[in-house]
């Protein structure tokens, strides 16, 4: 079993949330896995999309009781 890395980027805006993702994969192995906090709305969208181009794998996108939304990325 793997660390998950954890990034809180609750009332940031877009384009944040995803650049601090993006910053933190950078250095980690493949598979390594990464769990991001936001509120942002546009995260549901930019998220996925940033997964998608840069050959990561979104594994969950849940909802949390605050209304921030959990997303769950593997490092491709």
């Amino acid at each position: 079993m793997t660390d998950t890395t954890e990034i809180d980027a609750r009332h940031l805006l877009c384009p944040l949330p995803v650049l601090k993702l993006r910053r933190v994969l950078a250095p980690l192995s493949p598979g390594a896995t990464v769990a991001l906090v936001a509120t942002d709305p546009a995260a549901v969208l930019d998220v996925p999309h940033f997964c998608a181009e840069g050959g990561h794998e979104l594994v969950s996108s849940d909802p949390l009781p605050d209304g921030a939304r959990r997303y769950l990325v593997r490092r491709g």
